[in-house]
C-alpha cells in the first residue's frame, strides 16, 4: 500500500493514477498528524510526502518521517509536478525498494546456508569420529549413526537448494 500525504485537490486524482500504474492500493492523508497515524497503524511500501507541507511544517514532518518503518519516503513537489512525474518517482523508489528487499533476503538466505552447513559439519565430523571409538556400546553406536544419517541427509537437502 502506498501513503500520499498532501491537501492539494489533485490528491484523488494523483492517487488514482498511481494505484494504476503501480498496482498497490493508495491510502491518502490529508496532513501529516493524519499521515504519521496511519503509518502507525498499516504497512506501507512507500510515504509520498508534499514537499510543501515537508517544509512549512518541519516538526510534524518529522514525526511523520519515524512512523515510516520500512516505508520508503519520496518527497514530490505537487505544486509543480505532474501526475506522471510523481508516478514516475514513486514506480522508481518502489522499484528500488523491491531490488533492496530481493537483495537482503538473499544475503539473509546466504547466511543462514553458511551458519547451517558450518554446524553440519562439525556434526558430521564429531559423530564420524564418536564411531571409530573402541568399545562403544552397541545402542550408542546405533544412535550415533542414526544422528550421522540424518545429517548427511539434512546436508544433502541443503546442497540441493532446500
Amino acid at each position: 500500500m502506498i501513503l500520499l500525504v498532501t491537501s492539494l485537490e489533485k490528491r484523488n486524482e494523483c492517487a488514482a493514477a498511481l494505484h494504476e500504474a503501480i498496482g498497490e492500493p493508495v491510502a491518502i492523508a490529508e496532513n501529516l498528524p493524519q499521515a504519521a497515524t496511519l503509518l502507525r497503524t498499516e504497512f506501507y511500501t512507500a510515504a509520498v510526502l508534499d514537499q510543501y507541507l515537508a517544509e512549512t511544517e518541519p516538526h510534524e514532518t518529522e514525526m511523520a518521517l519515524e512512523q515510516l518503518g520500512t516505508a520508503i519516503p519520496v518527497q514530490v513537489d505537487f505544486a509543480i509536478s505532474g501526475t506522471e512525474r510523481l508516478v514516475r518517482e514513486v514506480r522508481s523508489a518502489v522499484r528500488r525498494r523491491r531490488h533492496e528487499e530481493a537483495a537482503a533476503r538473499e544475503a539473509a538466505a546466504r547466511a543462514l546456508h553458511g551458519k547451517l552447513n558450518s554446524t553440519l559439519t562439525t556434526l558430521l565430523l564429531d559423530s564420524e569420529l564418536a564411531l571409530e571409538t573402541t568399545g562403544l556400546p552397541p545402542a550408542a553406536a546405533e544412535r550415533l549413526a542414526s544422528v550421522h544419517q540424518a545429517a548427511q541427509k539434512l546436508r544433502a537437502e541443503l546442497e540441493g537448494g532446500l
